[in-house]
């Protein structure tokens, strides 16, 4: 009965665009309910993640908070439940353009037991934030979060430096994939302008290859 008042009830309370009016005293009653019954954690963090706000920063920094408070309640088995969704939404947040959003992602990594569940599980975690972390590393323009970038990266490095070599190295492949890409697209385009060029100049209609318009739209 309890589990239902949580989903049915509690849980949509995050949706409402008013939720600032009373988001504190909600992360309250919803943290207590995972403190007395840690197996709901996977069942608030998926809430959580489908009300997760996609335009409003400082509703997600709310978020994160909450996010925060429930993790440090959540035990490693629900930990796992949830884990993929879970980091891909942090991805997301460390990928933010809004330093606040981004930086208070990188707090997580400040709690111990959120670290440590993050360590056991890393070999999950880190393929899936680590193009956000390498970004961010390298050229965030905000500085605070690029030293903190920097440092949970750092830590990554340290326990695991083999994961971390694997990470790097496929991120580096895929990035030389979307140059790959990117530069065909470009020729392309230009291929299709010398045409357009050559025709205009001597007044005859322009008809494109299909083969090439689909290769450039399609790329």
């Amino acid at each position: 009965e309890h589990k239902l008042f949580l989903v049915r009830a509690l849980i949509p309370l995050h949706k409402p665009k008013c939720i600032p009016m009373y988001h504190q005293q909600l992360s309250y009653c919803i943290t207590q309910f995972v403190e007395k019954d840690c197996k709901l954690a996977d069942t608030v963090i998926r809430g959580l993640l489908k009300y997760w706000p996609v335009t409003n920063s400082s509703k997600e920094v709310m978020f994160l908070a909450e996010l925060e408070e429930v993790l440090e309640a959540t035990q490693p088995p629900e930990f796992q439940r949830c884990m993929v969704p879970l980091f891909r939404q942090i991805g997301r947040c460390l990928s933010s353009s809004h330093f606040q959003v981004a930086e208070r992602a990188l707090f997580l990594w400040n709690n111990d037991h959120i670290e440590n569940l993050i360590k056991q599980n890393r070999k999950v975690i880190l393929p899936i934030i680590f193009p956000a972390l390498e970004k961010n590393a390298r050229n965030h323009w905000n500085q605070a979060v690029q030293s903190l970038t920097l440092n949970v990266r750092k830590l990554f490095s340290d326990i695991d430096p083999e994961l971390f070599e694997e990470c790097l190295l496929k991120f580096q492949e895929d990035e030389a994939k979307e140059e790959e890409i990117k530069l065909k697209r470009e020729a392309t385009w230009k291929r299709l302008e010398e045409i357009a060029a050559m025709k205009a100049a001597s007044n005859e209609p322009v008809l494109v290859p299909h083969r090439i318009t689909t290769h450039a739209l399609s790329g």
